[in-house]
């Protein structure tokens, strides 16, 4: 009987191989990285907003540096006005 192998298992042994990783530290970390780059949009935004604020800053930095960070993301999102931002977080 064929073992039955997750669809990331090559990418973990990879890392096992090239890095000083155990295989469940690997596997740990692939899992945060396709939790971080499953982040829709909307989601980002609002951690975001979040992590700034309790920097410190205050909105209108955030929304602006929000909307710098955003085309750099993995898979980048249409262009959001600071308005369209405020909208996610505040409804």
């Amino acid at each position: 009987m064929l073992e039955r192998r997750s669809s990331h298992e090559d990418l973990v042994d990879h890392l096992v191989r090239s890095t000083a990783l155990r295989r469940g530290e690997a596997a740990r970390v692939v899992l945060d990285v396709l939790a971080y780059f499953g982040e829709t949009t909307e989601e980002f935004v609002r951690r975001r907003h979040r992590e700034l604020q309790s920097g410190g800053a205050v909105n209108s930095e955030i929304f602006e540096r929000i909307a710098a960070e955003l085309p750099h993301r993995a898979v980048a999102p249409p262009e959001l006005s600071l308005r369209q931002l405020r909208r996610i977080v505040y409804g």
